[in-house]
């Protein structure tokens, strides 16, 4: 009884609430109708719709009927442009996930608005994810490209690295906190009194990595790079940022740099994705970034050192 003609009758007389305007509507007489419909409930062994001499209203099971029956016939339409994109190469499912550091919402919409568009059939799901959280992803998760691996050396024979390139970290505090008022290069003793602001390491399997930190320090996480960002500005602690994010809070002087001992060296960063588990919608990811397309540009504004030709 769930054949198309079926559903689509069903569907008809839910939505006009008549049996007489359904009829009207698929060229059929009021009795064809009425009959196609009793013969459904009897399958289902229950009542879709109550009927009064006036009114024809769906039952609760009607209703539900009635939202099953749209997803079925959306999914029946579209299933041949499905099946034939699946037969070009294009994956159903793609999970991509970006570092903390590279991660920008208007960027990730961007990317994903065009993808959604490009493959309309491919279910798509972005993850955020810090430090060796991004490499965990790739290697212990279902994740099929990363936008910001850590190094540019592979961990996995079977996964493939363009390297970005750099971003250089610049040690910051805000002009009211107590370091400001310090000479000179500031020593560890001097620094380990105060909080260092870090973003935890999301890593379930491999080694996590601490960004900054010293013996004895005081420790403050927080969930991403805009608050840490917005931690150094309160005063609340010390430690490092990207150069190219903190740079205009430096030139406004809402942020002081200073020197210290044991620089942060800088963070190479790449792009990776699956060799066995890549197909058309992953090797276009990787033709924008490869080319660098303005659509992916945004992820991208943290790395001020270019990678060596």
């Amino acid at each position: 009884m769930f054949d198309q003609e079926t559903l689509r009758t069903f569907i008809r007389v839910a939505e006009s609430r008549s049996f007489s305007k359904a009829a009207e509507s698929l060229h059929k007489t009021p009795a064809a109708i009425s009959y196609r419909i009793k013969m459904l409930e009897e399958h289902l062994g229950t009542l879709l719709f109550l009927r009064t001499t006036r009114t024809v209203t769906l039952t609760p099971a009607g209703n539900h009927l009635l939202e099953r029956c749209h997803q079925w016939l959306s999914w029946i339409d579209a299933m041949p442009d499905e099946l034939s994109q699946i037969n070009d190469g294009v994956e159903r499912q793609v999970n991509l996930v970006v570092n903390n550091l590279l991660y920008n919402a208007a960027a990730a919409a961007r990317l994903l608005s065009w993808l959604n568009q490009r493959f309309p059939f491919t279910q798509f799901q972005l993850s955020r994810q810090v430090y060796m959280g991004v490499w965990d992803s790739m290697l212990y998760g279902d994740f099929q490209l990363a936008i910001g691996v850590t190094g540019s050396e592979s961990l996995s024979n079977s996964i493939s690295l363009l390297p970005f390139g750099e971003i250089s970290w610049v040690f910051v505090i805000a002009p009211h906190h107590p370091l400001a008022a310090k000479s000179g290069t500031l020593g560890e003793a001097q620094l380990r009194a105060y909080s260092a602001i870090n973003i935890e390491d999301t890593s379930r399997n491999l080694t996590k990595r601490v960004a900054w930190l010293l013996s004895g320090q005081k420790e403050i996480k927080v969930p991403d790079m805009q608050t840490k960002l917005e931690c150094h500005l309160d005063g609340l602690g010390v430690g490092f940022l990207p150069k190219n994010l903190c740079q205009p809070y430096i030139d406004s002087g809402q942020l002081i740099a200073r020197d210290v001992e044991n620089r942060r060296q800088p963070s190479p960063l790449s792009l990776a994705w699956s060799k066995e588990r890549s197909g058309k919608a992953v090797r276009e990811i990787v033709s924008l970034f490869r080319h660098g397309d303005e659509r992916i540009s945004g992820f991208l504004n943290n790395i001020d050192r270019l990678p060596p030709l």
